[in-house]
């Protein structure tokens, strides 16, 4: 919790770095905690609580810029954590790039609360965090006998920041979190241990569900029994919405600025192209009340607005902030995506697979890279063989390879299933014609 003495002391930081030998400074004052019960078999595994406060500054000096953080939020220390910052970035290397963003590009404030943080937060008992993943465990233990072992967890925090730029932009925000999972391991054939999990997570309390996620790990769990490798070749690839965004997180990190700026990108010079395939829409939406991601500004202070990513295939959006912009001569855009929301179809995973008559449904990545600047993948996988509408065989040790640009051009379909409560709401995906790598 950030208390208005906090801002006030955060005020008069911003002041006296001003006042001794700093033309600019961005300063953010932060207080988290968090808290986390984890059982094995129903007892307590691990009890983990922390809570961490602090302040970082920038520091804007004779054309140097410098970066400092501490956790010592007293007036005398800060005073000479400010002056040695100061002197210290005297020392580096001039950079015309490193400027503030313009003030005109500045959240103004005015726009209703975004409903990020549970009131309630405090006031909930550590018994029934515990009883969560106590409940989670008994969903599951004694339900079969080839159970090795069953992990659940209860884990909730807050983040809060106090935020200050000297060209003129103030702000704060504050959010928190509640998550339950569970995961089961069980004797398979020979000497194979499946196992799976499932969670569920939410901002407030109580939205987050507090029954089935034992039963659904066990499930998740018990459909891996006789996993095996199958016959190599092209396949329709159906990616359930718990893994759909390990595809997207490449495509992101190539429209970053930093990788633009360093041709660390296969997306270079991409921009107002084709990229994927006319069923691929994706927009970033920060402003949903109560969602997972929402915020009216950035890292810099930058207004969020509504964008377009990608429209109809066609790339329409690079993430460059104020420092990236300068060194490529190009104007900003946002420093990072806030809320991604891939444009949904009209079914659910189970009537995507119901539409493949020779696939691969993917319920897990396991292990893999992409190459940032080519765009070619190569990522393990495991999930079940679709045979005309239906999952017949659990596989796994297999392997997909191929190009990003490629892969996202081949987009088929596209579910109406994202988890609701993350960040990248991406549903369950189809992609035809995938190279799959087996016996």
């Amino acid at each position: 919790m950030i208390t208005d003495d906090n801002k006030k002391l955060a005020q008069w930081a911003m002041d006296f770095a001003l006042k001794n030998g700093c033309q600019a400074a961005k300063l953010v004052l932060y207080a988290n905690s968090n808290s986390s019960f984890e059982l094995r078999d129903a007892k307590m595994d691990r009890l983990q609580q922390a809570s961490e406060s602090g302040l970082s500054i920038s520091l804007y000096v004779d054309g140097r810029y410098g970066s400092y953080s501490t956790n010592r939020l007293d007036k005398k220390e800060l005073e000479t954590f400010i002056k040695n910052g100061i002197e210290s970035t005297r020392y580096l290397a001039p950079d015309e790039s490193r400027v503030l963003a313009d003030p005109s590009r500045y959240y103004k404030g005015g726009k209703p609360d975004l409903q990020l943080f549970d009131p309630k937060f405090y006031d909930i008992n550590p018994d029934d965090k515990v009883a969560i993943a106590r409940a989670a465990a008994e969903e599951a233990m004694g339900k079969d006998e080839r159970i090795i072992s069953v992990e659940t967890s209860y884990s909730d925090g807050e983040d809060a920041s106090y935020r200050l730029i000297s060209n003129g932009f103030e702000g704060e925000s504050k959010d928190s979190w509640f998550s339950a999972s569970a995961s089961v391991s069980i004797k398979g054939e020979g000497g194979a241990r499946p196992s799976s999990g499932w969670y569920e997570n939410r901002l407030f309390y109580d939205k987050l569900p507090k029954e089935g996620i034992g039963v659904k790990a066990l499930e998740r769990t018990l459909k891996k029994l006789g996993q095996k490798k199958i016959k190599s070749g092209k396949y329709t690839m159906v990616v359930d919405s718990m893994n759909s965004g390990r595809l997207l997180g490449p495509v992101l990190s190539a429209l970053n600025g930093s990788a633009l700026q360093q041709k660390n990108s296969f997306l270079v010079n991409k921009l107002n192209t084709k990229i994927g395939s006319d069923k691929m829409t994706l927009t970033d939406e920060p402003h949903i009340i109560g969602a997972n991601g929402a915020r009216y500004f950035d890292n810099e202070g930058v207004a969020t607005e509504h964008r377009p990513v990608v429209e109809d295939g066609v790339l329409k959006t690079y993430f460059i902030d104020t420092y990236y912009a300068k060194k490529m001569g190009v104007e900003p855009t946002i420093s990072s995506p806030s809320l991604l929301i891939l444009k949904p179809g009209d079914k659910d995973v189970n009537g995507l697979v119901a539409d493949v008559q020779n696939g691969i449904l993917i319920t897990g990545f396991n292990g893999g890279n992409s190459n940032s600047t080519t765009g070619d993948f190569s990522y393990g996988i495991e999930g079940f063989l679709i045979e005309n509408g239906k999952l017949t065989q659990p596989v796994n040790e297999m392997n997909i390879t191929g190009n990003l640009v490629t892969l996202w051009g081949a987009l088929a379909a596209i579910g109406n299933d994202p988890r609701p409560t993350t960040s990248w709401q991406i549903p369950s995906l189809v992609f035809e014609g995938v190279d799959f790598s087996g016996l």
